[in-house]
């Protein structure tokens, strides 16, 4: 009976299996006369169980073990062949993760302050220590800027130019024909003095000078989760994540679809009014900690922002006036910028349709700042 076959005629019988498996697996990749040797210990390895001998059959075993090993011998390039084979796999996932999952997302702009930060230009003196900036480059993202005049001159063009494809520089040429490049976007050197470096065109700069002298803190990186809409309906005060496409007041002739982060304020068949700096959703004061935040008053933070809560803005499309209202249609949602005196929003250009929402705005990874963590 096979339960009381003695347990190294199982080991036998079961490795001439495996190795006559592995014999027609390599037989078009390996020589004959391996095949051979690998068939002539197999053959005294079937002899040695025939014959019941157990210290034959483990000897013949080993010798059988070593003659398959000739088969499996390792390609020269077996070790960049599995690297390459685990890369590709982890791009896989990690694309998986994004299209399914959670996808990250930077802040761009100040639209969403106090509660989510955008890209941050701060004028200042000379730069720190190496070792200090690579800390704060590291937790708070935060690089800087210095440029200073090498003569007597004005700057006369700020131009855009790309480096290593993913960067972006301006380009600062002077009466002197000095060229100067700085890693800073064109609007970041510029002449908006709430969020650049104010460089004026035409100014006489004196020799050593600062032309662009400060830091650049990055805007939020958040992970948006785009699992959980599949299941539940957005929910008014969550910060959420949605496309540009088909938005009649976004649409720029050969411009593709964006991503634009707001807080939803207004479901299907809403009544939106703003009295300002209070939000009103069906006739009742908007609750929720998003709003009460928006809705608080004057604030300011620690970066001396200054916020003033919800506003009418007679330049808006809607809700430009206390006595205005606006019904959100079926299917569609009100997205509102937190800074609502700075934020192109919904009264501009429109409510966002159901089929563009991308996600939940769910966590701050970066930089480790007051803001990281769930984003509420």
């Amino acid at each position: 009976m096979f339960f009381l076959t003695p347990r190294y005629l199982k080991h036998g019988r079961q490795f001439i299996k495996d190795a006559r498996k592995l014999v027609a697996y390599k037989r078009d990749l390996v020589g004959e006369e391996t095949l051979l040797e690998v068939e002539r210990e197999i053959a005294h390895l079937e002899h040695a169980v025939a014959q019941k001998d157990e210290k034959a059959v483990t000897e013949q075993m080993h010798r059988l073990d070593q003659a398959c090993g000739k088969l499996t011998k390792p390609s020269p390039d077996a070790a960049w062949r599995e690297n390459v084979e685990v890369f590709l796999v982890a791009i896989v996932i990690a694309l998986a993760v994004r299209t399914y999952f959670l996808q990250p997302f930077t802040i761009p702009t100040g639209s969403m302050q106090p509660t989510l930060n955008g890209i941050i230009v701060t004028k200042g003196g000379p730069p720190p220590g190496v070792a200090r900036q690579a800390v704060e480059q590291a937790i708070f993202g935060r690089r800087y800027v210095s440029v200073l005049a090498r003569e007597d001159e004005s700057i006369l063009s700020v131009t855009e130019r790309k480096r290593f494809l993913f960067f972006t520089y301006s380009e600062l040429h002077s009466s002197k024909d000095n060229v100067y490049l700085v890693h800073a976007t064109p609007q970041q050197v510029g002449t908006d003095a709430k969020n650049s470096f104010g460089v004026k065109l035409q100014y006489e700069f004196k020799k050593g000078e600062p032309i662009v002298q400060g830091y650049i803190d990055t805007g939020d990186h958040v992970f948006v989760d785009k699992f959980s809409y599949h299941f539940i309906r957005p929910r008014r005060d969550q910060v959420f994540v949605f496309t540009t496409a088909g938005i009649a007041g976004l649409k720029r002739e050969g411009q593709q679809s964006q991503y634009y982060i707001k807080r939803l304020a207004g479901l299907p068949n809403d009544d939106l009014c703003v009295v300002a700096p209070e939000l009103f959703i069906n006739k009742e004061r908007a609750k929720g900690q998003g709003f009460e935040r928006v809705m608080s008053g004057t604030w300011e933070n620690k970066d001396g922002f200054e916020y003033r809560g919800y506003q009418n803005n007679p330049l808006a499309t809607y809700l430009t006036r206390p006595e205005e209202k606006y019904h959100v249609e079926s299917k569609t949602y009100f997205a509102m910028g937190d800074n609502s005196y700075n934020s192109a929003d919904s009264r501009y250009w429109g409510p966002v349709p159901q089929e563009n929402i991308a996600g939940r705005a769910l966590f701050v990874y970066y930089p480790f700042t007051r803001h990281f963590g769930l984003i509420k």
